[in-house]
């Protein structure tokens, strides 16, 4: 290519470039209008093919009035220099960055601000593109233009467009803000390495020196609006650079000693608030002098502190860009930890953050007079950022070190600070009488977050304990936010909010979480506060009865229902959680259960709890909401406190102390223990449980609760399940399971639950053949119901009835729960449960086959039990499952279960979809459950006996299922990945099995795979390219030694008309290459494609060859075909690749295929 394609002159057509142009501009006209906005979008396109693109374009930029056809002339350009990178001559991309700086530079003074900024950014990107082929002077002498801009040579308004430019290449130069440019994650790496360790810093510094050059005049004088722009530009520029990903090295904060450094520069993701995300900058220690020693906090310090002070009459300054970037600053600056502070106890870092707090402490204290005047109208801005602020010196302190900060400069600390802020931030959100999020809801939700940094014992090197007045601090918050929490609830009686119990326990639990945290760092005092408001309110609750309306003082105890249970215990998902260590190391002087706070107040609520099975006091007081927060709080308390198995934790303190915690700890642990009250409170939830289960029948939320939450708390734990079969209370539920007529009207994903519960209780009996005959003796009745019912004369006639239908999906959504209940113990005794109904859950599959949600259960249950047991059965057994699944298949098939008619309406069209697509999807579920049997395998006989033919039966699955799979369904994510997946996993194991199917079947699924490598979805490619590298590798290996390998299916064939059927392997090679040279794809597959690859062009030699050869003579120049030659050649005959499939090969291979896309894909993109 010669320059004369973007350097006009030359043979350049200036009236054919004023075509382009004008039909340009007359497309982004008609695009803004939206007139034939497709048609428009065409034209603009078409520019970035055109054979005088570069000409166009810039063109287009020079002499164009329209400002959305440069903007598009300019990101053509990008589009086009990128693709053709590989195919410039270095000149042509000096000389094209050059003209990004020169264009930018020319027009500092254009109106049309996002052009140059696009300019600016086409410029960094072409940069980084050929940064690893610059040499260190060229690189030099294009930054030294650059400096000579931002440094103010050629005025105010190139200084600003020389520092977006800078923005714009760190921008590019940082992975997370990176354009793509279908170049691997090493180039990047590269890149952003080189940028860090050479210009970074001097970018910063130059950043830093034109915010000087202007600082006097904004400071001494009415400074221009440009000069006011720069110093904007610049202090954003130095946020962004701080906020670059520095790769740090943590080795360095280690030191040599063993002391806990109590600013903690290594705090991990996972300790950092999620809600506000607090940034740690850690640039390392060549940064020192720049940041730290330099006085550079000082001066933005001084600067914007001057600034407000002047401009303290203009109210809307505080919202001003100049404002707002200087406090993000300040704000970045509180983050600043690691290795940049030199290893001295953290006295430097702390004397930085006091340099700040002092300055910043203005924008937030007092915090009576400041909330006063935002709510009389004075913007937030500031006061947000100063908690922001306080949020940043939280993570990296402890409650110590964050405390003793503002002590020093004035007679509170820190925690007072921000007690205080949060209190009045509190009373700000209590006093706004709105349901919208507010700036107090923001600034709630920091000051919050800075709490849990503080308190929250995840860094195991943060010593989270606080000083006393934290204490008390911590006690006063707690109070005010409980009280400020009851008030609102009260005051919220009387609206409907039907979801409220979820929004306030998940939406919320955050928030709630935070709230728990403060209330445990004073436990002295909220403890025995909150057991003063709840028992306050049960005696106004008792003593109005009858004679007013309970409704607010029942909100009052829904909210305490809330904080109690946050308080006293964790959620301990997934996990059973501890006594909080809050509750073990206080309260030592108690002398019994019964002066235990944290037992006084559990016992308050239990026995209110309790009052719930009275039926009058049921009617009078407890409502269905407040069932809900019950069942809530009583699922979360029995978790820590029922019975709880613990064992005691180390303590640093003097023997005495450790004996005094002891007992207290003995005290809290035993209440509820298996040999105390433990077996009491038992009895009294299960009797609760079974009352809302039957009482409260159509509250769909709290039988929810209770079917979820609740009762799985009870059998989680052996050590509690074991006690289940002694209780009156249990007996009573199990044989309501199973008689009761009520329990039939739960929607069947809570019988499913419920069942399942029960079933998982058997692991509380401690003899395998008892754990067994409960499970038959739970299940015998369902069996029994359903054998009963499909046995009828006159099925067909009653089945459609509506209860009929009720019946039977209750009974497969309690089977499905048993299945998935399955344990080694009990497993047994369901595998007899499912055997004695596989007839009548065929008979149900047949009679219901125009009952979508029913032949969903069935399936969703066979697909239960199948995973379940599989893995246990012997050769007999499984045959037995087997057979019986292909007849469940064959027997789906037969009724065309899931056929959709054209000639429904879209909504019902759409409706049939959706039931088919999940039918489907089961079904690919059952067939990827048998697959586990060949991988996971306990029966006894597994070793001794020959199995059966898993993946005979897999095949003869898909012979049935694939049909009914089309490429409409395959857009619904889930069912595509359980599609993908079972057929990777067949083809890389079974590969030899899929010449079994028929061939209507085999080009379906053929047709699928190809589908599937075409998806946006990364993980569904990988999946089909794992598929490929299975089959060819098969097929490649068996050919090796002399096999058949697919067969006739690999290689081509003429059918009964003559016409010559391309094999699957040379369609897939082909496929695939297309895909590599032309196709839109993640660069992450490009490993995975050639490991597909490699097998397929050892299988298909001629082949690859034949399309190398069309492609070369393809190319119009004799360059490009020597080109485009040369790389072929490269790809399969360069580092040693070999006709081996062995892991070194590859990884050659691999490198091979990386070099060869970026070589050619350019340049083929554009013919």
């Amino acid at each position: 290519m010669s320059r004369q394609r973007f350097h006009h002159g030359g043979q350049a057509d200036l009236p054919q470039l004023r075509t382009i142009m004008r039909t340009i501009e007359q497309a982004c006209i008609s695009f803004q209008v939206h007139i034939n906005p497709m048609e428009a979008e065409a034209v603009i396109l078409s520019l970035r093919q055109s054979p005088l693109a570069y000409q166009a374009c810039l063109f287009i930029l020079e002499n164009s009035q329209v400002t959305n056809a440069k903007f598009h002339a300019a990101s053509a350009i990008q589009e086009v220099a990128v693709r053709e990178w590989a195919f410039l001559t270095d000149d042509e991309k000096r000389s094209l960055i050059r003209y990004c700086l020169s264009y930018v530079l020319q027009h500092s003074c254009s109106t049309d601000g996002f052009v140059p900024r696009k300019v600016s950014a086409v410029g960094a990107q072409l940069l980084k593109r050929g940064w690893l082929d610059f040499t260190v002077d060229e690189k030099e002498a294009f930054f030294t233009e650059v400096m000579q801009a931002v440094l103010g040579c050629h005025g105010a308004d190139a200084q600003f467009i020389g520092v977006n430019f800078l923005d714009c290449v760190v921008s590019e130069f940082s992975p997370s803000t990176a354009s793509a440019m279908g170049l691997p994650r090493e180039f990047h790496e590269q890149c952003r390495a080189s940028l860090d360790s050479n210009y970074l810093k001097k970018f910063y510094c130059w950043a830093q020196d034109a915010a000087l050059s202007v600082t006097n005049r904004l400071l001494e004088h009415d400074a221009t609006v440009s000069e006011v722009k720069v110093c904007t530009a610049a202090l954003n520029l130095m946020f962004q650079i701080l906020n670059w990903d520095f790769k740090w090295n943590v080795n360095a904060v280690d030191g040599a000693n063993s002391r806990i450094n109590v600013f903690s520069s290594k705090v991990r993701p996972d300790i950092v608030p999620n809600s506000f995300e607090c940034v740690l900058v850690q640039p390392g220690p060549a940064w020192y002098d720049t940041l730290i020693s330099s006085g550079h906090v000082t001066w933005l310090l001084g600067l914007y502190g001057t600034m407000r002070q002047k401009f303290s009459h203009v109210g809307s300054w505080i919202v001003s860009p100049l404002a707002v970037s200087a406090r993000k600053l300040v704000v970045l600056f509180c983050s600043l930890t690691g290795t940049i502070f030199p290893s001295d106890d953290g006295q430097i870092q702390e004397q930085h953050l006091l340099q700040i707090l002092s300055c910043l402490v203005q924008w937030i204290c007092p915090p009576d007079t400041i909330t006063a005047a935002i709510n009389s109208g004075k913007s937030e801005s500031e006061f947000l950022d100063g908690c922001r602020a306080l949020l940043s010196m939280a993570t990296l302190t402890t409650p110590k070190v964050f405390d003793k900060l503002l002590r020093s400069i004035s007679p509170f600390g820190t925690l007072s600070l921000l007690s205080s802020l949060t209190c009045e931030v509190v009373q700000a959100r209590a006093t706004s009488n709105t349901t919208e999020e507010t700036w107090s809801w923001v600034a709630r939700d920091i000051l919050l977050d800075t709490w849990t940094a503080l308190l929250e014992p995840k860094d195991p090197g943060k010593d989270t304990a606080l000083p006393p007045e934290g204490v008390a601090s911590a006690a006063s918050v707690f109070k005010l936010i409980v009280e400020s929490e009851l008030k609102a609830a009260a005051a919220l009686a009387f609206e409907e909010e039907d979801d409220y119990f979820q929004a306030s326990v998940s939406a919320m639990d955050e928030r709630f979480n935070s709230y728990a945290l403060i209330a445990r760092r004073a436990v002295d005092v909220t403890i025995p506060f909150l057991t003063h408001l709840f028992s306050q309110r049960l005696l106004i609750l008792h003593q109005e009865k009858g004679k007013s309306d309970p409704t607010c003082i029942l909100e009052e105890l829904f909210s305490l229902l809330l904080f109690t249970g946050h308080v006293l215990a964790d959620a301990g998902e997934g996990e059973t959680p501890l006594v909080p260590e809050a509750f073990q190391s206080h309260f030592i002087d108690v002398l019994g259960a019964e002066q235990h706070p944290v037992i006084v107040l559990s016992c308050t609520i239990i026995k209110f709890a309790e009052q719930s099975l009275n039926p009058e006091m049921r009617s009078a007081f407890f409502s269905p909401r407040l069932m809900e927060a019950l069942i809530w709080f009583l699922a979360r308390w029995s978790n820590t406190y029922l019975m709880p198995h613990e064992t005691a934790r180390g303590s640093n303190c003097s023997h005495d102390r450790q004996q005094e915690i002891k007992f207290s700890r003995n005290v809290l642990i035993g209440f509820c223990g298996e040999h105390d009250q433990g077996k009491y409170v038992l009895d009294v939830i299960l009797r609760i449980s079974l009352m809302t289960l039957i009482s409260y029948s159509g509250e769909k939320a709290l039988q929810e609760l209770t079917c979820y939450k609740l009762l799985p708390a009870l059998v989680r734990r052996k050590n509690v399940s074991v006690h289940l079969f002694t209780l009156d209370s249990w007996n009573d539920l199990v044989n309501a399971f199973a008689r009761n007529k009520s329990l039939f009207g739960l929607i069947s994903p809570h019988q499913c639950t419920l069942t399942e519960t029960l079933v998982r209780a058997a692991s509380g009996i401690r003899n395998s053949d008892a754990s067994n005959q409960y499970v038959r003796e739970l299940m015998g009745q369902m069996v029994a119901y359903i054998l009963d019912l499909t046995s009828k004369a006159d099925l067909r006639t009653i089945a459609q009835q509506p209860n009929s239908i009720q019946t039977v999906s209750c009974l497969l959504a309690r089977l499905r729960g048993a299945a998935r209940a399955t344990q080694p113990r009990t497993q047994r005794a369901l595998y007899e449960m499912g055997i004695s109904v596989m007839n009548a859950i065929l008979t149900l599959l047949e009679v219901y086959k125009h009952e979508s949600a029913v032949i969903y259960l069935v399936l969703k249950f066979v697909i239960d039990w199948v995973d379940g047991q599989l893995v246990f059965l012997e050769v007999e057994d499984t045959t037995v499952v087997v057979n019986f699944c292909l007849t469940l298949l064959q027997l789906y098939s037969k009724h065309n279960i899931g056929k959709i008619s054209l000639s429904l309406s879209s909504t019902l069209l759409t409706e049939a979809k959706t039931e088919k697509y999940k039918d489907l999807r089961a079904l690919l579920q059952l067939l990827t459950s048998l697959c586990s049997k060949n991988l996971v395998d306990f029966s006894a006989d597994s070793l001794d006996k020959e199995s059966a033919d898993i993946a005979q039966v897999v095949y003869l699955g898909l012979h049935i299922v694939t049909p009914l799979i089309s490429l409409e369904l395959l857009k619904y994510p889930k069912l595509c990945h359980d599609y993908f997946a079972l057929i990777s996993h067949i083809l890389e194991v079974y590969p030899e099995k899929l010449v079994q199917l028929n061939a209507e079947s085999f080009s379906h699924m053929l047709g699928t795979l190809d589908f599937g490598i075409h998806q946006q979805d990364i993980e569904v490619v990988n999946m089909c390219l794992e598929a490929l590298n299975g089959l060819a590798c098969y097929h490649y290996k068996e050919r090796v030694c002399g096999k058949e390998g697919l067969g006739s299916c690999a290689s081509g064939f003429r059918d009964q008309n003559g016409q010559v059927i391309e094999g699957v392997l040379s369609r897939f090679l082909r496929s695939l290459l297309q895909l590599l040279l032309f196709g839109d794809y993640s660069f992450e597959l490009i490993s995975s494609a050639a490991d597909a690859l490699l097998p397929l062009i050892l299988c298909e030699k001629d082949h690859f060859e034949k399309f190398g050869q069309e492609l070369i003579e393809k190319q119009p120049t004799p360059e490009l075909k020597l080109r485009l030659a040369n790389a072929l050649q490269a790809l399969t005959g360069s580092n040693q690749v070999s006709s081996s499939l062995d892991r070194i090969n590859y990884k050659r291979f691999r490198k091979n295929l990386q070099d060869f896309l970026i070589e050619v894909r350019g340049f083929l993109q554009i013919m």
